[in-house]
């Protein structure tokens, strides 16, 4: 009895390190591997006669089938898209929306009036007060073309 606990407890070590080491470097890699450890311990704990070629083997197969589990099934339900995909992405909000000119575009560069604050411009020399639509963003500066009415 004391040798089949024996035989298991590695496979629960092993997944309880590579659930602290998901834990320390989160990745969603390392817990499916320690979803595998712990299932081949439980198995182990099952099947005591299972020999140390037959565990690894196991390992390596439940291994591969969570990991596959998570890139076929898990992760494509983890990525879908946000009804507001731009709620956190304030300037690309601004493309389409149209501006008046707080100081002039010379050389390309300008600034414009966004709510209560002034973002830096780019775009063709245009006088202070004229309209502009934007876009695109570059980092915190809108990319604009004049805007006729």
């Amino acid at each position: 009895m004391l040798i089949d606990l024996v035989s298991h407890y590695p496979w629960w070590i092993i997944a309880l390190v590579l659930l602290i080491a998901e834990l320390l470097a989160p990745g969603f890699f390392m817990i499916w591997i320690s979803l595998a450890a712990a299932l081949v311990g439980l198995i182990v704990l099952l099947l005591p006669t299972l020999g140390l070629l037959g565990q690894a083997l196991l390992f390596v197969v439940l291994a591969l089938a969570s990991c596959y589990g998570y890139w076929g099934y898990v992760r494509p339900h983890m990525d879908r898209r946000s009804d507001q995909p731009l709620l956190n992405r304030r300037g690309e909000q601004l493309i389409g929306q149209r501006y008046v000119l707080d100081s002039a575009i010379v050389n390309g560069r300008g600034k414009a009036r966004v709510g209560d604050s002034l973002w830096l411009v780019e775009g063709p020399d245009l006088p202070v007060g004229s309209t502009v639509e934007v876009l695109g963003v570059a980092g915190t500066t809108l990319r604009v073309q004049s805007s006729v009415g």
